[in-house]
């Protein structure tokens, strides 16, 4: 049975909108995107994302390593207590940079740009 479809939207640079779960069958996508974005700093907008299983929580991780390994952040916005949980558990919050709104992670991030 195929899992929901995940779309991903470029709000601006270095801001991508996920809508969906982010699963074993949607990895491909979800990298490309990341891979596409050559911000310094990169939002992921979790706020549509209503689960992930080991393979999103997989490509997240690599998307991250990647990311720190170029120079470049990267921050979630938006992460449901569902997902929040699996980081939890997982223990990957430690590595995550999380806001609660994209609105906080765009003035944190910017300010800290800026500073």
């Amino acid at each position: 049975m195929p899992s929901e479809p995940l779309h991903i939207e470029r709000l601006e640079r270095g801001v991508l909108s996920l809508r969906g779960p982010l699963t074993m069958e949607n990895v491909s996508p979800f990298l490309n995107a990341v891979r596409r974005e050559s911000a310094p700093t990169m939002i992921l907008d979790f706020s549509g994302v209503p689960y992930l299983d080991s393979s999103g929580l997989g490509s997240l991780i690599t998307a991250c390593t990647s990311c720190v390994k170029t120079g470049r952040r990267i921050a979630l916005t938006g992460v449901n207590q569902r997902v929040q949980k699996v980081f939890e558990i997982t223990r990957v919050e430690q590595v995550l940079l999380v806001f609660p709104s994209l609105s906080e992670a765009l003035e944190a991030l910017t300010n800290a740009g800026n500073a």
